[in-house]
């Protein structure tokens, strides 16, 4: 890694402030707008996580100059932005879900009928293969860890572009997601074939379950305030388990000896996700694309930046060249 693209990193380190602070403001106003509130505690403590470990790496960098350590400025810093992103866009995923446009299920599993790719019996499959159901609901668990994984084996290895693009691409797909998710809201594949969740015991059904509660909760106005640790996935379609697995097996890809395992494991989760989640298979392709789109999107703006001298962000730190190789 050299000194150019630590600076180049930091430039997009900056610039991933705008996505984060646009959906941040977003909330704010949906909140009092839809009637919903968030309960302070457990929100106020993820805030200020997140704020203390970006308070260190920009602190970090001020004091230190031209001395800074990029691996520690980077990985704290993105991990801090990566807490607050899923601190933003939770809550905004109730927010969207609350405009209580017309549900989706109906034409969603038409969609995977008219392709051949009915849900019912695939999940028949998976509840008649026990071994099958329980790896599939470990696969499809695996969304979380990688979000604090990526910052450090991205940072340790010297990607710091890398790593700036992963986020900003991130946070493009969580923005897209929530959006047509809003437009186009659906519960789950059990609620269009309606069929209770019990109809397939070995199958783990408590995320669907979580998910079918709030989104009806949400609907019917019972539901006010949120509670951050216990929000439910409610995103149906495009589903952002297929989306965040495209993104860090892009992601992780360049990193030796972990890029191949990191694809097999997130080619797990897109499987898990018609099953465990309860997600239609085109929620899967959409998810697929806004992740394809959103990467795409990412590195013709970092191409376009590179080939422009002004840009608008505050102005790089003097990384020391021997610690950004």
């Amino acid at each position: 890694m050299v000194d150019t693209d630590a600076r180049s990193a930091w430039q997009l380190f900056q610039l991933n402030w705008l996505p984060i602070v646009a959906m941040g403001g977003l909330l704010a106003f949906g909140l009092p707008a839809t009637g919903l509130s968030l309960e302070p505690l457990a929100y106020g403590i993820t805030l200020a996580i997140a704020m203390l470990l970006i308070a260190i790496a920009y602190r970090h960098q001020l004091a230190r100059g031209e001395r800074a350590d990029p691996k520690l400025v980077f990985s704290l810093g993105t991990i801090g932005q990566v807490i607050l992103t899923c601190a933003i866009v939770g809550p905004l995923s109730y927010v969207a879900g609350k405009l209580n446009w017309p549900l989706q299920d109906d034409a969603l599993l038409a969609i995977d009928r008219a392709f051949g790719l009915d849900p019912e019996p695939i999940a028949r499959f998976v509840n008649d293969h026990p071994w099958l159901a329980d790896v599939l609901a470990r696969g499809y668990g695996l969304i979380k860890w990688p979000l604090l994984a990526i910052p450090v084996a991205l940072t340790l290895t010297a990607r710091y572009v890398r790593l700036q693009e992963f986020m900003l691409a991130m946070s493009l797909a969580l923005a897209v997601t929530i959006a047509i998710s809003a437009m186009v809201p659906a519960i789950g594949t059990y609620y269009g074939l309606q069929l209770p969740a019990a109809h397939f015991p070995e199958i783990n059904t408590m995320i669907y379950a979580g998910q079918l509660r709030d989104i009806l909760a949400l609907r019917d106005g019972s539901l006010h305030e949120l509670h951050l640790f216990f929000l439910s996935g409610i995103v149906s379609f495009p589903s952002f388990h297929a989306a965040s697995a495209v993104l860090y097996m892009w992601a992780l890809w360049p990193v030796r000896g972990i890029g191949g395992i990191a694809a097999a494991l997130n080619m797990l989760m897109i499987v898990a996700t018609p099953v465990i989640g309860a997600h239609y298979l085109v929620d899967v392709v959409g998810g697929i694309a806004v992740a394809a789109a959103s990467i795409w999107a990412t590195k013709y703006y970092v191409a376009r930046l590179g080939r422009t001298t002004t840009v608008s962000a505050a102005p790089a730190p003097v990384w020391q060249p021997s610690l950004a190789e």
